[in-house]
């Protein structure tokens, strides 16, 4: 063989081989994925599967489901609330309006801050309110109890039914006001209401038994205990066996404003409901649903004023803070008037909540329709 010959045939065999590695390199880099490359390739392979898919419109279609249920039960109320300018307030109407600024300046103005803290104001209140149902034709009746060596006392009027004597209605609002505070609107404005309406039945022949209650005690530390005055109440006639087929607490009614964002609300709610403060709360939890919806039909029957309803479940903060809670714990239905208090009121439990920040003629307008919602749940 010729040498040159030889050489050559050496050197393509040895470039060959190093082409063939070099290849082989390649390919061992390209090589199998490494774990967390190929758990991310199949990952990004599952999300686009046809069964995957299907199941992110089934869950789609599910929370739609949930959120329309949850409306048309909680928030989706029967009747139209009103909406437009108000219309002028009537003869009767500005009367109540005039009893309502009196009795409200005498809480808050003459009595004041009134709790177990200021006794002697928690017992000139008390006073107040017997003397004005005296005067309204009435014989009242006090439930009184101890707490911390101190007397207490709920008042309450009754009005025998002629019919169904057994089915009672309690209208209700507690007369105390928190520590540091005069408590006009917290809970003056529905003292004066209770009051008013009381003023307004007697002498009247009710089908079913009707009674007017002013509990002690609602404020802390007594709040949602069983020293809280509606509790000691609610429980006294769970003990008598007797059968209350509605109770309306009045908490809080008397402020409104037809600012913009005035309203505030914890969400979801400040989706759904208006942004306004300018209407009245009717609220239950989903126990007490039914007479809530009675109430607010006929409240939006009768009265040209806004409104609005929510059946919510009682954890939900706000839903349970008044005294129709204590009925509910007796398991009596029970809902809750009110203008929503922290949710709207600047001045919600301070020094500040004074008789000037109630709108008094927003007030009558919405005692006035509560008289007549009362006509109909007593079946004059």
């Amino acid at each position: 063989m010729n040498p040159c010959s030889e050489v050559s045939s050496k050197y393509n065999m040895l470039v060959l081989n190093r082409k063939q590695i070099s290849v082989q390199n390649e390919k061992s880099t390209e090589g199998p994925l490494r774990p967390k490359q190929e758990a991310k390739s199949k990952f990004a392979i599952k999300i686009i599967t046809r069964g995957a898919v299907i199941r992110l419109a089934v869950l789609t279609v599910l929370l739609a489901m949930f959120c329309l249920c949850g409306y048309f039960t909680m928030v989706k109320m029967p009747g139209k609330s009103y909406a437009g300018p108000l219309p002028p307030l009537t003869d009767t109407q500005g009367l109540l309006r005039d009893e309502l600024v009196r009795d409200v300046e005498k809480l808050t103005g003459e009595i004041g801050e009134r709790n177990i803290f200021c006794y002697r104001n928690l017992t000139a209140a008390a006073d107040f309110i017997e003397g004005s149902l005296v005067e309204a034709g009435y014989r009242p009746s006090r439930q009184n109890y101890q707490v911390e060596g101190k007397t207490c006392a709920n008042i309450e009027v009754e009005i025998t039914g002629t019919k169904h004597s057994e089915d009672i209605v309690v209208i209700g609002a507690h007369y105390d006001s928190v520590y540091g505070s005069p408590g006009a609107n917290d809970n003056g404005s529905a003292v004066a209401a209770v009051i008013a309406l009381a003023s307004r039945f007697s002498g009247k022949t009710p089908a079913a038994t009707l009674r007017f209650a002013f509990f002690v005690n609602e404020e802390p530390p007594f709040y949602h205990t069983d020293r809280m005055g509606s509790m000691v109440y609610a429980k006294s006639c769970r003990a008598k066996n007797e059968n209350i087929i509605a109770m309306l607490s009045l908490e809080t009614i008397g402020y409104y404003c037809d600012r913009p964002n005035s309203q505030k609300y914890p969400f979801p709610f400040n989706l759904v409901y208006p942004s306004t403060g300018n209407f009245i709360g009717f609220v239950s939890d989903l126990s007490s649903r039914k007479l809530l919806h009675k109430v607010i039909v006929s409240f939006r029957k009768h009265c040209k004023f806004p409104s609005q309803g929510g059946a919510i479940p009682k954890i939900v903060p706000g839903i349970a803070w008044s005294d129709h809670w204590s009925f509910w714990q007796q398991g009596y239905p029970a809902i809750m008037v009110t203008d929503t208090a922290l949710f709207r009121y600047p001045y919600y439990h301070s020094p500040e909540d004074t008789s000037d920040k109630i709108n008094y003629g927003y007030l009558a307008r919405v005692v006035a329709g509560l008289e007549l919602v009362i006509v109909e749940l007593a079946s004059l």
